[in-house]
């Protein structure tokens, strides 16, 4: 990362698109202050990149936190993606596009998705910036899938509203890993895209992001026993569960209680119990109160990543590692379950998830240090994929004493959208401290609290996550592989 005591020219790009004039910012308020009701009649949309055209976005409440401040609508896109969009009152001219995490599983688009999401982050808009969200056109895994349906409900947007000022990204948790692919899929693009803001991110990418969860999954079970039970059907645990089995979440917490007895008063755990706590805990560094939330993603994420997205191959590999921490590493190490990833499958999901790195916007992350899902070590891993290709001045970092994933203080939200928007305005690159020194502003309006840490560097990624032989250097891809296993029929996750 460049240094804060080193000049940055401010590059081009980030010129390169103006402020509509005034004459068409008038005519656009008048439009949305004038439209009470059910959105005037618009030519319908192009739909998203590859999708059918979709019909115009219809008026729809706005969240309480938005009453009376913005015109809220919703929609599908082409490829039967739901969405919601909203517009401030005062709008300020540009556009938040929000990518959400997750992924959530289901078969369909879920519409509730993108409009909970809009209340999350109604913090955007009340700080004048448009926002348009996408649910994505079904549930489960698929990176690039979700990049596509992010691109399509911009596209909705500019088709309705005209083209804002700017356009920034924004993406949360697993979003953040959409969010990044959407910026450089469609970001180089002109005028697509002005900035990306990436908030506890999961910027592993998913051939090696979900490593962790690997290791969990074959610990837990040399520990538990219980899931699989003997008494069941069998099957490599790469699958997180077999594709057949009725087991529901609920059931798998009851397999956890009865193992760890996780959620119970530590007084009232067998000795037993508290010994495989501790063995689990210590060799996987999964922090306890997420420890479920953890065991739930290696179990069902992981059957639909390997049964539903990857037709039963596997991409998960734990050959090689050794684990540590336990009270008996030796038998640990002697009986924990291995498995070596088929390359094809392993390919296919670096292709869909993985990172080159190769961004031309400015980008802003914002990480709890104490993040207890995605590990504020990610960061590292997209530090180190920025600078393994020659992009680590696009990037500043900035780091909170917080411990929430899913949503962090709306001043520290407010304040990283207001410094991305002057750097892709003016050149002015933000710096950690800078950034903590004007969220204090920010904070008179939200008082959600401001907890920068300037000083904080995350540690390298392998200092959190064991590697796997080979898995040191970043990027997991790199726009060579990209560009060569693009070519691949078939390569990927199917949308």
């Amino acid at each position: 990362m460049n240094s804060p005591h080193t000049p940055v020219r401010a590059l081009p790009l980030y010129r390169r698109h103006r402020l509509r004039s005034a004459a068409l910012a008038a005519t656009v308020a008048a439009l949305l202050l004038g439209s009470a009701g059910r959105a005037p009649a618009a030519p319908a949309p192009a739909g998203s990149p590859t999708g059918s055209p979709a019909a115009a976005p219809v008026a729809a409440d706005c969240p309480g936190a938005l009453a009376g401040k913005a015109r809220c609508y919703t929609g599908q896109d082409g490829n039967g993606a739901h969405y919601a969009l909203a517009v401030p009152v005062r709008w300020n001219g540009s556009l938040v596009v929000h990518a959400h995490g997750g992924p959530d599983l289901g078969d369909a688009s879920d519409p509730a998705r993108s409009t909970e999401d809009l209340e999350r982050w109604a913090v955007m808009v009340q700080e004048g910036y448009a926002w348009a969200g996408s649910s994505y056109r079904r549930g489960g895994y698929g990176t690039r899938m979700a990049a596509a349906d992010t691109e399509s409900v911009r596209r909705v947007f500019t088709d309705r509203f005209g083209k804002p000022g700017r356009t920034y990204l924004h993406g949360q948790s697993w979003g953040g890993n959409v969010a990044a692919k959407v910026a450089e899929t469609y970001g180089t693009k002109p005028g697509a895209y002005d900035g990306v803001l990436l908030t506890n991110g999961v910027l592993g990418g998913g051939s090696r992001g979900y490593d962790y969860r690997v290791d969990l999954r074959v610990v837990y079970q040399y520990y538990c026993g219980n899931h699989p039970r003997p008494t069941e059907p069998q099957y490599p645990l790469w699958q997180g569960l077999r594709p057949d089995s009725t087991m529901t979440s609920a059931g798998l917490s009851a397999r956890l209680r009865e193992c760890t007895g996780f959620d119970s008063d530590p007084a009232a755990r067998t000795a037993l119990q508290q010994r495989n706590l501790d063995d689990i805990l210590a060799v996987t560094g999964i922090p306890e109160r997420s420890l479920e939330s953890h065991l739930r993603f290696a179990t069902f994420t992981f059957r639909d990543i390997v049964s539903t997205r990857l037709e039963g191959r596997n991409p998960f590999s734990n050959r090689g590692v050794r684990y540590t921490g336990s009270h008996d590493d030796r038998a640990l190490n002697a009986g924990v379950e291995r498995f070596s990833a088929d390359p094809a499958a392993r390919r296919d999901l670096s292709w869909d998830s993985d990172l080159t790195g190769r961004v031309s916007l400015p980008v802003l992350t914002l990480h709890a240090i104490d993040d207890p899902t995605a590990f504020v070590e990610h960061e590292a891993a997209y530090r180190d994929t920025l600078r393994g290709a020659g992009r680590e001045h696009r990037l500043v970092q900035s780091f909170t004493r917080e411990s929430e994933h899913s949503g962090l203080s709306s001043a520290e939200y407010a304040n990283s959208i207001a410094a991305l928007d002057r750097w892709a305005r003016g050149g002015h690159r933000p710096t950690a401290r800078s950034l903590a020194d004007s969220c204090a502003a920010f904070d008179r309006t939200y008082g959600t609290g401001c907890f920068y840490d300037p000083g904080f560097r995350p540690s390298p990624y392998a200092s959190r996550v064991l590697p796997r032989p080979g898995g040191l250097g970043w990027p997991a891809m790199t726009a060579g592989q990209e560009r060569a296993w693009s070519r691949i029929d078939g390569v990927g996750i199917a949308p």
